[in-house]
């Protein structure tokens, strides 16, 4: 059986698409694809992980664990997702250390399956709004305490994957950018599903429709059904092109309201962010989604 977990980032989608591929749990399972909600798993991995403290696993713990998931239902495919799989907002810098508890927690997820193939996805962000998103919903009062230290500039998305990697060698791991999500989310939710294009799916514009107006979403729908895209470049084009002219502009911009984070820095953040983005595009074993 393939497992798939969708680790986060926190503070990325905010379980939209979960809710997206549960739209479609009926279409996916007589695909043989999997998508319980996440009271059947959540609970359940973060205790058998902390239980385990390292260790490895008893060998029944993978058969107890389908057992309570699937319900006894036949399946190729499982999907699992939950942005605090590898920790909560107030962990984030522990010890001064971008994700410093991935070392425990993506290897604790990889013994729980220890002979099935994985598949890791996880979306990134800026990291001039990711602080200041993750920092709000910490328990903090001071960036520097939230932090622990760490300088806003030394986040780099790169030393997570790479850690992953490296923990999880013979894992899949799939990336992509938050800020890319409403132009590519069809192709995520089959990314992380398996399923061809041909397994008809709703939602697929789940995310863009968030940020543009209800009379442009009727019309570009309307103009693909009549217009269908023969590939998927193609139906970015029509996407961008509805876009530019039915964009919810106030929702494409987010407000920084931290002291610390002055223009400069948001700016000399987002430089960094877009080489560290090339960074990981490039590297071998992460298939990068992106428009």
């Amino acid at each position: 059986m393939e497992i798939v977990f969708h680790i986060g980032a926190n503070c990325t989608d905010e379980d939209r698409l979960l809710k997206s591929l549960l739209r479609n749990a009926n279409v996916l399972s007589q695909h043989g694809v999997k998508v319980p909600g996440p009271g059947k798993y959540r609970r359940l991995i973060r205790e058998t992980i902390q239980g385990l403290d390292g260790a490895a696993a008893p060998p029944d713990t993978r058969a107890i664990l389908l057992d309570a998931i699937l319900d006894d239902v036949p399946t190729e495919r499982l999907v699992m997702s939950n942005a605090n799989f590898i920790c909560i907002p107030n962990r984030i810098f522990e010890k001064g250390a971008f994700y410093l508890l991935a070392e425990m927690k993506i290897r604790g997820l990889r013994q729980l399956f220890p002979d099935d193939p994985i598949h890791f996805h996880i979306a990134l962000r800026n990291p001039a709004t990711f602080i200041p998103d993750t920092f709000s919903r910490s328990k903090f009062d001071d960036l520097p305490t939230f932090m622990r230290g760490m300088h806003p500039k030394d986040v780099r998305w790169s030393d997570l994957i790479k850690r992953v990697q490296y923990l999880a060698p013979d894992s899949k791991l799939t990336v992509w950018c938050n800020e890319d999500t409403p132009l590519i989310w069809g192709r995520i939710m089959r990314e992380m599903t398996g399923v061809l294009p041909s397994v008809p799916l709703v939602g697929t514009y789940d995310l863009l429709a968030t940020i543009m107006a209800p009379e442009g979403m009727t019309r570009m729908q309307a103009y693909m059904v009549t217009n269908p895209p023969p590939t998927p470049q193609h139906e970015l084009k029509i996407i961008t092109a509805f876009l530019n002219k039915y964009a919810l502009e106030d929702l494409l911009e987010e407000d920084i309201d931290l002291p610390d984070f002055t223009q400069d820095l948001v700016e000399d953040l987002t430089d960094a962010y877009d080489d560290d983005i090339n960074i990981i595009a490039a590297m071998p074993g992460v298939t990068f989604l992106e428009p």
